[in-house]
């Protein structure tokens, strides 16, 4: 399927200061970027620090009082395997390289604190049956709901508070599946369908041989997701990042079939 992409971010800068930019389109195995189109205004002289293994596209500039972001693209998600039910999860000794730091606790992802609670509750399971039984437990006993939590929140508190939004879904997924020695990590991405349209932060597990998108929130299609960026939980896949201050002035992203 092919899709247009859209964001268009105006930010107030208090002072001079460093931004990195995670916006665009990853180049990755499972979609291709046919067309994109970056304008940050007034025009500022930017640095390029894209990952080549991953895929990803980084912008890095310098800022100042008011600056607009604009990107378009047109990108076309290819076939995805979305599959859980019966996918085996891979020995340790077996993952590639790439996956094991997956498999650690992090910053908002404390999987260590889960190992009891998931040998308990889905002990008697395995691979993609034990991930499709932890996604149906978040959505049994989580609401989506803005205002529980915030930038500091973790998979601990969101599991407390049995709500929040879907960086609070991503992590506590990611933490529950880490617990189950099952890699997993955090991926921001464009999600068509998604109501109201913004940067969805989603999971990849480690199954069957390869990674394997899922949304905990079940809130938009997995075959409509453009991924942007990949990461041990939401510190490595924000948008933006900011070395300074700055206030958000106005912010909308768009996400349509064509």
């Amino acid at each position: 399927m092919h899709f247009q992409i859209k964001a268009d971010l105006t930010y107030r800068f208090a002072e001079r200061c460093e931004v990195l930019l995670l916006l665009e389109a990853a180049r990755a195995a499972d979609q291709a970027v046919h067309r994109e189109q970056l304008t940050i205004s007034p025009p500022i002289g930017i640095s390029r620090l894209d990952d080549s293994v991953t895929g990803e596209r980084r912008v890095v500039f310098t800022a100042e009082r008011e600056v607009r972001i604009a990107y378009e693209a047109e990108v076309e998600v290819l076939a995805r395997d979305a599959a859980l039910a019966g996918m085996p999860a891979a020995p340790i000794r077996d993952l590639p390289g790439e996956a094991l730091r997956y498999l650690r606790a992090s910053r908002y992802c404390p999987s260590d604190r889960f190992e009891r609670f998931v040998e308990r509750e889905f002990g008697g399971l395995a691979g993609g049956d034990k991930v499709a039984a932890i996604l149906d437990w978040i959505s049994g006993h989580m609401d989506y709901r803005a205002g529980v939590s915030d930038a500091a929140s973790t998979a601990l508190d969101t599991f407390v508070d049995r709500a929040g939004v879907c960086r609070d879904y991503a992590h506590l997924a990611i933490a529950l599946c880490r617990a189950a020695d099952i890699p997993a990590r955090a991926v921001s991405a464009y999600a068509w369908k998604l109501t109201p349209p913004d940067l969805h932060a989603v999971v990849e597990v480690y199954l069957g041989g390869r990674w394997r998108l899922v949304d905990p929130t079940a809130k938009a299609p997995v075959d409509g997701l453009v991924r942007v960026a990949t990461g041990l939980d939401a510190a490595d896949i924000a948008f933006m990042t900011i070395f300074g201050r700055a206030d958000l002035v106005s912010q909308a992203f768009a996400v349509r079939k064509s």
